[in-house]
């Protein structure tokens, strides 16, 4: 009989003292600006007054009607899920498929200076990125419009033209977080016990084949994790991306507004951190749901991949 040892949390945090250590700035961090703020929702209901802070008159739903009777609800909605989707299917097939041509390759060398090389955009701030993204865009000066120019042909106006970001920021957002993203489906695939391909190798199944049906299958409750926690996310944006390549572009709001910077620039203008308190509200509300209805969808359907 197996005797349980006995001495519980604390036991646990002398043993691993060292690697709590390590989470200890995280954990704080986390407890400051996730818990003790928590109080300050109530904002959302009130009219804020800094002179009595969260003890502000009670206006009930007032901030919220403020929100969803603009004509920018909808469309600040739509954004952030519509470009948010987007970008997890283009970055997850991204990532996948940057994973498994590492892992097929045979020359080590040639991984290693390959992997460093895809995590290095991933540590460029967007603001480095806006500017470079000028330099390939601008109408008059971007690299892109003088080729165009020197073929004879006219310039194109991309920050004037809205519907052509949806691909620019999907290409983007491939280039910056594809290779760090590969680096957890590339774990997951190493962790595929080797024997298995070789029992399929001398069955005569070729490298394709290994990789549909060993490779995709026993990586798949992986892609379903990675897909339920970018779900959770779903209703916040990348507020950096957005600000810096967009900033205050105002013929590009109308796709490229998501609730995040919308946050940012009602509270800009207004002054009222209740409207803003209500819209931020609202936005980690509904993304509760969809993490939520997600797992629950996962759970029923594919127990294994489930959150909890």
């Amino acid at each position: 009989m197996i005797q349980k040892k006995r001495g519980g949390v604390f036991r646990e945090l002398w043993i691993n003292k060292f690697l709590y250590l390590l989470a200890l700035p995280a954990i704080v961090y986390t407890f400051l600006f996730g818990y003790i703020t928590l109080p300050y929702i109530v904002i959302a209901f009130e009219r804020f007054n800094f002179r009595t802070g969260i003890f502000s008159p009670f206006v009930g739903l007032k901030n919220f009607e403020f929100f969803f009777s603009s004509t920018w609800a909808f469309t600040v909605t739509r954004n952030t899920v519509v470009l948010n989707f987007l970008f997890t299917i283009a970055s997850s097939v991204s990532a996948i498929f940057l994973a498994i041509i590492i892992n097929e390759a045979s020359a080590k060398r040639f991984v290693k200076v390959t992997q460093s090389f895809m995590l290095f955009p991933f540590f460029i701030s967007w603001v480095i990125i806006s500017y470079m993204v000028q330099g390939l865009l601008d109408t008059q000066n971007g690299l892109i419009n003088r080729m165009i120019i020197s073929f004879g042909g006219e310039a194109i106006g991309f920050y004037s033209t809205p519907r052509l970001w949806y691909g620019i920021l999907m290409i983007l957002t491939i280039w910056k977080g594809a290779g760090y993203s590969s680096i957890i489906y590339l774990a997951a695939i190493t962790g595929i016990d080797e024997q298995i391909y070789e029992a399929a190798y001398i069955d005569g199944a070729t490298r394709w084949g290994r990789i549909r049906y060993i490779t995709l299958p026993l990586l798949f409750p992986t892609v379903v994790l990675m897909t339920l926690m970018s779900l959770g996310r779903i209703f916040s944006g990348d507020f950096g991306m957005f600000y810096a390549l967009i900033r205050d572009n105002g013929q590009l709001m109308p796709v490229t507004e998501i609730i995040d910077t919308y946050v940012f620039r009602t509270f800009r203008i207004t002054g009222d951190p209740s409207v803003s308190m209500a819209i931020g509200l609202y936005q980690s509300v509904v993304g509760f749901i969809l993490v939520c209805g997600s797992n629950w969808l996962t759970r029923r359907f594919y127990p294994e991949g489930a959150l909890f």
